[in-house]
């Protein structure tokens, strides 16, 4: 009895925990201010023999799950004011963008800077693989990439050249409105580590799941997280999609 009143306990508080995600969402993406505001997307789940891999430069498919998500999310954004969409070229961003497209979200702009980055001799290794042939510990991967310990990969300083002018020219474009931006987890990290001043290493921190939204308000003198890791398919009520 009391193991069943304990799992009754542990449901009720994950139920409690989505509506009041829900209810921020709403609230931060209904941008009441005058603030630019930037809606930071990763694409949906992808193959499922690319999970655990340094994927990368790799132009992967969605599996299908992932389109599963695709679609909720288009439905979570469908009734939010955004006003541009910019969008990395890889098929797992393209493919999760399309539903949200075709539900008559704005026309996107495809910026190649927000292509995820290039972990070089690690392209196609999974995580096991990489500690073994580099003795390295990937749960630090974001301070491998800082530090450019990937042969042939991008190091910290490339990955923000690329994508900092990029996002700079977005927020230029787009005063007082909300942009979104369709991409990949590690440009997000950059995104955030740029817009907080935060070392690359620190967005660690941070969860970044498939299919998930981060907004950042840019405020006079800072910016601000309104939004960290929502993800309609998991954190909405009956959204969870089939394994």
């Amino acid at each position: 009895m009391r193991a069943n009143e304990k799992a009754n306990q542990k449901d009720r508080l994950v139920t409690r925990r989505r509506a009041a995600m829900a209810r921020q969402a709403r609230a931060a993406l209904s941008g009441a201010d005058h603030s630019t505001r930037l809606l930071l997307i990763r694409h949906a789940e992808v193959e499922s023999r690319y999970h655990k891999i340094f994927g990368g430069t790799i132009d992967m498919n969605l599996s299908p799950r992932g389109h599963e998500q695709a679609v909720i999310l288009a439905k979570a954004l469908q009734s939010k004011k955004i006003d541009a969409v910019y969008a990395s070229p890889m098929k797992r961003v393209q493919q999760t963008l399309a539903p949200f497209l075709e539900l008559g979200g704005p026309s996107q702009t495809i910026v190649p800077e927000l292509r995820e980055v290039d972990f070089g001799a690690w392209t196609g290794l999974n995580w096991e693989q990489v500690c073994q042939q580099f003795n390295l510990l990937t749960h630090e991967w974001v301070d491998h990439i800082e530090r450019g310990v990937a042969p042939n990969g991008e190091n910290g300083q490339q990955f923000r050249a690329r994508v900092e002018p990029c996002v700079r020219r977005i927020i230029e474009q787009n005063p007082g409105r909300l942009a979104a931006i369709f991409c990949h987890g590690g440009v997000i990290r950059m995104i955030l580590s740029v817009l907080l001043d935060l070392p690359l290493p620190r967005t660690n921190m941070f969860e970044i799941e498939y299919a998930s939204m981060t907004q950042i308000a840019l405020l006079p003198g800072h910016a601000e997280i309104e939004l960290l890791n929502f993800a309609p398919w998991r954190d909405l009520p009956a959204n969870v999609p089939s394994k």
